[in-house]
């Protein structure tokens, strides 16, 4: 989309009052919590001016989206909760601001799981958000597959989570570039889900200041574009250390080993862990992982079975030290300092505010995640299980270090088990199993802090995105971003046609 503004293939004002009527076209699913029209009106004005005058930015003139639970100056930023529901930032989370700072124009902030607790934004305040595909936006898909599956009435699939505003704001043209978070998968599984490229970079390449915290060890800001090469546009511009962010690292990224091979594809090495091939892997997603490890042999990349052997006890890891961090992080919404608080004549004490304020504020699964937590942490127990999860989280690094000294570039593996799942039958299970669930082939990329992308393959028989994801070194995000280039430009995925008004 970059090209076709610099090309003169469109012009800023036809691409924006195109994104613009997508935003409303989409607004019965959900997408957006804020739109900001009068801002990116702005936005728009100033850009137009940079183009006429020949001076336009790195990315003058792209629509970009922005979870809401990265600080926004002058905008709400909710956080999907009650607890924030009325916050105004006085100032912007740094990787939205050198977005801005290069020329995008921000459509609004999406919708998401409260506080990022969940995989298939369905616990907003806001309401759930529904998949673009098998809604009635959709026209047609331009894909030889015959639809075999229409959506009940009063039922619809899942975006995935937490970013699933994010994903379908992308999925839906109504911008090119959207931020989300990822701490367990939250940018990747909506991506899935929805048919974009969804983007996890290496913990400490990007800055977290501005993004209101889950996990701190492992939140990473994410990208979700239509293409790979969108994606790298946007990270480009927000990459690097940042003097208000502690855990970015003052060194560039590694260079691609395409070319440092001279792009000789049979010198690169992509491992199949076969701890991947899980409980619950449907038999389409096993398919379409096996096409891709066919297409990377036929381009003359070596494709090699592997082992991670403490994968299975990552769940079981993470479920311990998530709860735990988020208990510490939520331990400033007291009803005190900023945010709701609650009001009434029994609040006599400052435990009574806390417990009204929270109870009130605050869903069923951010407080059942402060509740394990602060119980993890009791002297007692500290020892037991907190110590004990960062030992095995120890372990599942060390897997992957062990893994590239044996000259392995990248590795393949699903994303999610499945296609997306009617919102009937994603409830039919709590949010602690569909995250051990949708969470298992993502997860681990996080615990080691490694980059991960998603990127969609084809349909499933439900005429559904069906994606596979790979994972490279730490800092080798250059090596992961043009290898997903190639075996995008071979998949030539699918794109949906909509109904305009």
């Amino acid at each position: 989309m970059l090209q076709q503004l610099k090309n003169g293939g469109c012009s800023v004002q036809e691409l924006y009052v195109q994104c613009l009527n997508r935003v409303q076209m989409i607004k019965s699913l959900n997408a957006y919590i804020t739109v900001t029209n009068k801002i990116s009106q702005i936005q728009l004005e100033e850009s137009a001016q940079r183009y006429l005058k020949g001076i336009p930015r790195p990315i003058e003139g792209i629509p970009i989206a922005v979870k809401d639970n990265f600080c926004t100056k002058n905008i709400k930023t909710t956080c999907a909760s009650r607890m924030l529901e009325n916050f105004i930032p006085t100032y912007n989370a740094t990787v939205v601001q050198r977005l801005l700072d290069s020329g995008a124009i921000l459509m609004g902030k999406t919708n998401m799981d409260e506080f990022g607790m969940g995989s298939g934004t369905t616990e907003s305040i806001f309401g759930p958000t529904r998949n673009i595909w098998g809604s009635h936006v959709i026209q047609k898909v331009n894909t030889n597959f015959k639809e075999t599956f229409s959506t009940p009435p009063d039922d619809f699939f899942i975006a995935g989570g937490s970013s699933g505003g994010s994903a379908v704001a992308v999925a839906s043209g109504s911008c090119t570039v959207a931020l989300g978070s990822d701490t367990g998968g939250s940018v990747r599984n909506p991506a899935s889900y929805c048919g974009v490229v969804g983007f996890k970079p290496s913990y400490g390449s990007l800055s977290r200041y501005g993004l209101i915290p889950l996990v701190n060890s492992m939140d990473v800001p994410g990208i979700l574009a239509r293409t790979v090469g969108d994606c790298r546009s946007a990270f480009d511009i927000i990459k690097g250390w940042d003097p208000k962010d502690s855990t970015t690292l003052q060194r560039p990224l590694n260079k691609s080993k395409l070319k440092r091979t001279s792009a000789k594809l049979s010198k690169l090495c992509v491992g199949i862990p076969k701890e991947f091939h899980c409980p619950g892997l449907s038999s389409e997603v096993s398919d379409a992982w096996r096409d891709v490890m066919d297409l990377l042999e036929n381009c003359g990349i070596r494709v090699v079975q592997v082992s991670l052997p403490h994968t299975s006890y990552s769940i079981a890891c993470y479920s311990v030290l998530n709860p735990c961090e988020v208990a510490s992080n939520m331990a400033r919404y007291d009803g005190l300092r900023y945010g709701y608080r609650a009001t009434g004549k029994n609040l006599n004490s400052t435990e009574s505010l806390y417990a009204a304020t929270r109870s009130q504020a605050l869903n069923q699964i951010v407080r059942g995640r402060i509740l394990a937590g602060n119980y993890f942490l009791l002297k007692e127990n500290y020892d037991k299980y907190f110590v004990q999860a960062l030992k095995l989280r120890r372990l599942i690094y060390e897997d992957y270090v062990k893994l590239w000294s044996t000259g392995v570039d990248l590795l393949l593996t699903p994303v999610t088990l499945s296609d997306a799942p009617l919102f009937s039958e994603f409830n039919q299970k709590d949010s602690r199993a569909q995250s051990a669930d949708q969470d298992y082939c993502t997860q681990p990329a996080n615990m080691a802090g490694i980059p991960a992308l998603s990127l969609p393959v084809r349909m499933s028989k439900r005429n559904l995105p069906l994606s596979i994801q790979l994972m490279a070194p730490h800092f080798d995000d250059e090596t992961l971003l043009d290898v997903a280039e190639l075996v995008e430009k071979e998949l030539n995925f699918p794109q949906p046609t909509f109904k305009e008004t």
